[in-house]
């Protein structure tokens, strides 16, 4: 075999390989350790600021909101202006983004911080990923994802954690200050080895289609996220046709468009959409889990912030140990074996949930849970993102790299709202049957209903108002929080299986799948280098 040759299997990497990978890593984290951390507080900003349970979904969804409806603009704006340039922006705007939510006033002005928050990871996290595409290749590049992705899942994880133990000692607001000394250090470290121009397109960016991403997702989650307030309809319809408005005219603009913002013939390869899709799918079930579960741990199990953040730790712990295996059967075996495989393991998760977190779980229960879905997540969460880097070429890495994270942030937006949206839902339903079938039903004012249906903090509120009937209140909410996520969950659980039916159908198998890149790889050559 060739030198040539040979070195083309071993592939490319950039000099100082491995602090580039641990300063990519390191941003990253700025950007995914926010995702999680309201999740423990939630509790807490409930009772600070009497929020409502859609107030609550919005805390926790805002983040992935912010950084969804951004994600591929301005993944396109650093692949143009310099991605270098973007990673720095979006660090360093993260730090007002977290100090304004930490001193948030008001439950608006933190929804706000946290949207913020998203726009500033918006900036930083795309790039990340679209600088392993250009820098890396072969299964050098194969690897670095598959740390770069189980790494991301496992700060994520370690969220709750941190949070507990800061809970634990200072205020609500203390949650939001974690990543003060990842920003501090990772500034300096970008400055130093990522650099400064690595296969940056020429072309303008097609701000009109950026914008018309943004209203898209924004207005489809928003509207996700408010179908379960009553009296909402008029805002749910509103937003649902801005939604709609704004997918026909982002279409209609890619197709016409000189340079499209996002190449619709390149989102039309098997391995490129099914990918996606699935991807949105399995990291959106790994935020919904921690979403719901956090609540759960704390408002019907008692844990305290501590022990809800140490609770998650298995989804961690097995994120990071089934990667390396992940990136080997992706490997060997193809993307959709390795897939299906990950899907297998979130499944067991959600049923799980379902069937044994009750009240008065044991924790081992609760830790079989996420194991499951960590395990999930660490097998699946690879041939996700590595197949939108391998179909797409390098000149399109922002578009890759956006899609990714798409996966992780608009997956966790929607599932985390439509997870929310059944939680309110559900627990909004059978705390008025509860109150309906209360000897007491009949002294029960409609503004004391509204209380107890609002969400668990209201009603402990209510609760410590009418010390006599204390105990039969807080009861009927637990029981009631119960019976919402368990509505979320078997949503969670249909996700998953359409999901599983989606790559058996849809994703190449393995032969196929590496017939499929090759082809892809040539054709993008010939796009690249016409002959004269």
């Amino acid at each position: 075999m060739s030198s040539a040759v040979q070195q083309a299997d071993a592939g490319t990497a950039p000099p100082r390989a491995k602090a580039v990978l641990a300063t990519l890593i390191l941003v990253a984290a700025v950007a995914n350790l926010p995702l999680a951390v309201a999740n423990v507080a939630l509790p807490d900003i409930g009772l600070a600021f009497d929020a409502s349970q859609t107030q609550l979904n919005l805390v926790a969804v805002g983040y992935s909101l912010g950084l969804a409806a951004s994600v591929l603009w301005l993944g396109a704006v650093g692949d143009r202006y310099g991605r270098k340039r973007m990673l720095l922006i979006g660090v360093v705007l993260s730090l007002p983004a977290c100090l304004l939510a930490a001193w948030a006033p008001s439950i608006q002005v933190l929804i706000a911080a946290r949207i913020i928050g998203g726009l500033a990871a918006g900036m930083a996290y795309p790039t990340t990923l679209s600088l392993i595409t250009a820098l890396w290749s072969g299964p050098g590049r194969t690897r670095s994802i598959a740390l770069w992705s189980a790494t991301g899942g496992g700060i994520s994880a370690l969220g709750p954690l941190i949070a507990g133990v800061l809970l634990a000692h200072y205020w609500w607001g203390s949650v939001f200050l974690v990543t003060l000394p990842l920003i501090a250090v990772a500034i300096p470290l970008t400055l130093k080895v990522i650099p400064a121009h690595v296969n940056e397109a020429t072309e303008p960016v097609d701000n009109l289609g950026g914008i018309l991403s943004a209203l898209l997702v924004g207005s489809a989650i928003l509207a996700i996220n408010f179908a379960a307030v009553p009296n909402s309809g008029t805002l749910v319809l509103s937003l649902s046709i801005i939604a709609l408005a704004s997918l026909i005219a982002f279409v209609l603009r890619q197709r016409r468009a000189a340079n499209p913002l996002y190449d619709l013939s390149v989102a039309a390869r098997p391995i490129f959409w099914v990918a996606a899709c699935a991807g949105i799918i399995v990291f959106g079930s790994l935020m919904g889990a921690m979403f719901i579960g956090q609540q759960f741990l704390q408002n019907v199990l008692g844990y305290s912030t501590i022990q809800a953040g140490l609770a998650i730790l298995p989804a961690a712990v097995f994120m990071v140990l089934a990667a390396p295996r992940s990136a080997k059967l992706v490997e060997a075996r193809g993307a959709r074996s390795t897939l299906l495989l990950g899907y297998v393991f979130v499944l067991l998760g959600f049923l799980t949930m379902l069937l044994l977190w009750k009240e008065g779980a044991a924790y081992w229960s609760v830790g079989l849970g996420y194991a499951f879905v960590g395990l999930g997540v660490g097998l699946a969460g690879t041939p996700a993102s590595h197949s939108l880097t391998g179909a797409v070429p390098v000149s399109r890495a922002g578009m890759a790299s956006g899609t990714a994270d798409l996966q992780r942030d608009l997956g966790g937006a929607i599932m985390q709202s439509i997870l929310g949206a059944l939680l309110t839902a559900g627990y909004a339903s059978a705390i008025n049957s509860a109150i309906a079938g209360s000897p007491n039903a009949d002294q029960v004012t409609s503004s004391v209903q509204s209380q107890l249906t609002k969400s668990f903090a209201s009603a402990e509120t209510i609760a410590q108002q009418y010390p006599q009937y204390s105990d039969a209140i807080i009861q009927a909410a637990k029981t009631s929080f119960v019976e919402g996520q368990d509505w979320a969950y078997i949503a969670g659980i249909i996700a998953v299986l359409l999901g599983a039916v989606l790559v058996a159908l849809k994703f190449p198998k393995y032969e196929k799948e590496k017939a499929l890149l090759a082809e892809y790889h040539q054709q993008d050559l010939a796009t690249q280098n016409p002959p004269a």
